[in-house]
């Protein structure tokens, strides 16, 4: 009977080779599912119209660079404005809106005196502006 004890190493080997391949696909699992669930999202169920829900345009008021005020193709003194745009308002019984198209050089000043004639005669206001496209 040999009872020593062997005194040589012994050599313990690792296969990892289906390691790899496990970690490589729950890597690809999870970079896959973090892109595909966003937390910051809310998720709702909108109504839906039958009609046209958007504001139609009810007046156009226009000022060029000389300051002329126009309703429509009418030019109007801006003393008289209001008293054009009440009527043409009036027959409006959805939302009455003033779109205002002012050139690129008229005061503020003119665009907030038409909107403060806006907020006196109940109507909303829209102020046109050029397609960012179409600038040069």
């Amino acid at each position: 009977m040999n009872l020593r004890s062997r005194r040589g190493k012994r050599q313990v080997e690792l296969h990892n080779s289906a390691l790899n391949d496990i970690l490589f696909i729950l890597l690809l699992f999870f970079l896959i599912v973090s892109t595909l669930a966003n937390p910051n999202v809310i998720k709702l169920t909108l109504p839906k119209a039958k009609s046209n829900t958007k504001a139609k345009q009810t007046v156009v008021v226009s000022i060029n660079d000389k300051r002329e005020f126009f309703v429509g193709t009418n030019r109007v003194p801006f003393e008289s404005l209001k008293q054009m745009l009440v009527p043409a308002i009036a027959r409006e019984n959805v939302d009455p809106t003033i779109v205002i198209n002012a050139e690129r050089t008229v005061p503020v000043e003119d665009i907030v005196r038409v909107m403060e004639i806006a907020r006196e005669i109940g109507a909303k206001v829209v102020l046109a502006t050029a397609n960012p496209q179409s600038r040069r």
